[in-house]
């Protein structure tokens, strides 16, 4: 599976420092490369001036959520090149997940995220 061997570069969109810490250190392991992004708007900025594989994204955040930095950063892709979002949350509501899909996150995952379940998700959106 290419989550095995590929270099990842992740933006981590996570305002709560320990969860910052938690993933990075997690996901390091594997040798993928992750920026942090602290609440929706850096996060923006960072994915206009950066290329990231996929984006892990906190739905509730200070100054601005997950939810509208998802819709700005749709707003803001090329037609051809759709980076994938997988929201983060601690809400594991069934509705949660669903009004995630509907504002344009690709995949939801609960927090604390199981790895296997991240790597499920990458599997089937072949990354």
């Amino acid at each position: 599976m290419s989550w095995e061997t590929k270099n990842y570069s992740i933006l981590l969109v996570e305002d709560n420092k320990l969860n910052q810490t938690v993933v990075k250190f997690t996901l390091k392991r594997y040798g993928y490369h992750i920026d942090v992004a602290n609440n929706g708007i850096e996060a923006i900025e960072m994915f206009k001036d950066g290329t990231y594989d996929f984006i892990l994204m906190d739905v509730m955040m200070p100054e601005m959520d997950g939810l509208e930095a998802t819709k700005i950063i749709r707003e803001h892709e090329n037609e051809n090149e759709r980076i994938p979002i997988i929201a983060l949350t601690a809400d594991i509501m069934v509705a949660n997940e669903e009004k995630c899909l509907a504002h344009g996150m690709d995949a939801h995952l609960s927090k604390p995220f199981d790895l296997e379940q991240l790597f499920k998700i990458l599997t089937q959106m072949e990354l």
